[in-house]
C-alpha cells in the first residue's frame, strides 16, 4: 500500500467513522428495546454506567482531571466518536491488503471492533462490568450493531473512492 493512498484513506476515516456511528447507535437502541424485560433489567443492573463515559473519566483521572455532569458526558462522547473514527481505517486496510469484497471487509472490521473493543478491552479495562454479568442478548446486540457500523464504514469509504476515482 502506497503512502499517498494511506494518507487519502485516513482523510476519509473521520466521515466514515462518524457516519457509521450515526447508523450503529439507533440500531443498537432499537435492538435494546426489543429485548425481554428480564434481559434489559439484568443488563441495566450490571452496567456501572456508559462504558465510553467511564473510559473518559478514568483516562482523565490519570491526568489529574475529574469531570462531572455535562463535561463528563461530552468527554464520553468524544471517546465514543474518537474510537469510531480511529477504527474506520481498519476497513481500508482490509480492502487494500486482503482482496475482500466491500461487504465482507465491512463485516470483518465491524466484527473485529465488537470482539476486540466491546468484548475484550472494555471489560478488561473495567469500563464495563465483566462480560458474564450481561445477558447473551446484550452481547448479540452489540455484535449486530458493530456489523452495521462496519457496513456503514464500507459504504462511506467505497463512495469516497468512487467519487475520487480511486481503487482499493
Amino acid at each position: 500500500m502506497r503512502l499517498t493512498e494511506t494518507i487519502k484513506d485516513l482523510a476519509v476515516a473521520p466521515a466514515a467513522g462518524y457516519a457509521a456511528t450515526k447508523v450503529m447507535d439507533p440500531i443498537s437502541m432499537k435492538l435494546y428495546q426489543l429485548e425481554s424485560d428480564a434481559d434489559r433489567k439484568r443488563e441495566d443492573t450490571a452496567r456501572p454506567g456508559l462504558p465510553y463515559e467511564i473510559a473518559a473519566a478514568k483516562t482523565l483521572r490519570l491526568l489529574g482531571v475529574d469531570l462531572r455532569g455535562t463535561a463528563r458526558q461530552r468527554a464520553g462522547m468524544a471517546i465514543h466518536y474518537g474510537l469510531a473514527i480511529s477504527w474506520a481505517p481498519i476497513y481500508s486496510v482490509l480492502r487494500r491488503t486482503t482482496g475482500l469484497n466491500p461487504v465482507l471487509a465491512g463485516l470483518a472490521s465491524g466484527a473485529a471492533m465488537s470482539l476486540i473493543v466491546d468484548e475484550g478491552l472494555t471489560p478488561a479495562l473495567r469500563f464495563s462490568a465483566p462480560n458474564r454479568a450481561y445477558p447473551l442478548t446484550a452481547h448479540l446486540r452489540g455484535f449486530v450493531a458493530h456489523l452495521a457500523y462496519g457496513l456503514a464504514v464500507a459504504a462511506v469509504t467505497e463512495t469516497a473512492w468512487k467519487l475520487t476515482r480511486r481503487r482499493p
